[in-house]
């Protein structure tokens, strides 16, 4: 019987996990997954992991292994599994859910709730007014001063947004059409 991995993955030793020493990519990215979503260890470092899951079907090596065969942009230099890219908030690793995608595309969405203090995404304080400022193709630019963090947001809002197709342009040929269409469509919520 195998032993499970992370109390809830299965290896069933259809495929290898290590060559020469080395950790196959395909199972370093599935024990990953499992450790991000039920290491506890791994939830005091990183607790925005709380609650995520992996379904059924990735909870085995062989299904993952197999389906990472089958996905655009797997093994390609810089890409990174998703799982909430295609379906915001989205806590679940599940084969209809999950991408590869260029890191840059990956990092795009990030809104780092948990360290950026008391106002919406984009805004800050600065000198009795709301400052919007966005980064931009690595370059922080910005928007503009407001009288409200609700008037910030907006510029930042709009000019996130038109970024994002921006981005979404330079890799549409390079990312499954998913990824391309939820980017695209993608809207900044204040609550972000």
């Amino acid at each position: 019987m195998s032993k499970l991995v992370c109390g809830v993955g299965i290896n069933d030793g259809k495929y290898l996990a290590t060559v020469g020493g080395r950790i196959v990519l395909e199972y370093g990215l599935w024990k990953g997954l499992l450790h991000r979503c039920y290491s506890e260890l791994y939830h005091r470092k990183r607790p925005t992991y709380i609650g995520c899951s992996v379904s059924e079907n990735f909870k085995s090596y062989s299904y993952f292994f197999d389906w990472c065969q089958s996905q655009l942009g797997f093994g390609q230099e810089g890409y990174q599994l998703d799982k909430d890219l295609l379906l915001k908030g989205n806590q679940t690793y599940s084969e209809g859910l999950c991408v590869f995608v260029p890191s840059e595309l990956n990092v795009l969405l990030i809104n780092l709730k948990n360290i950026r203090g008391r106002f919406p995404i984009g805004v800050c304080y600065h000198q009795g007014k709301y400052q919007a400022q966005i980064n931009l193709f690595g370059k922080r630019q910005h928007l503009g001063y407001f009288n409200t963090p609700e008037l910030a947001f907006q510029a930042y809002k709009t000019a996130k947004e038109t970024y994002i197709k921006q981005v979404a342009e330079l890799y549409k040929d390079q990312v499954d059409i998913r990824v391309y269409a939820a980017l695209m469509a993608y809207q900044v919520e204040i609550t972000d």
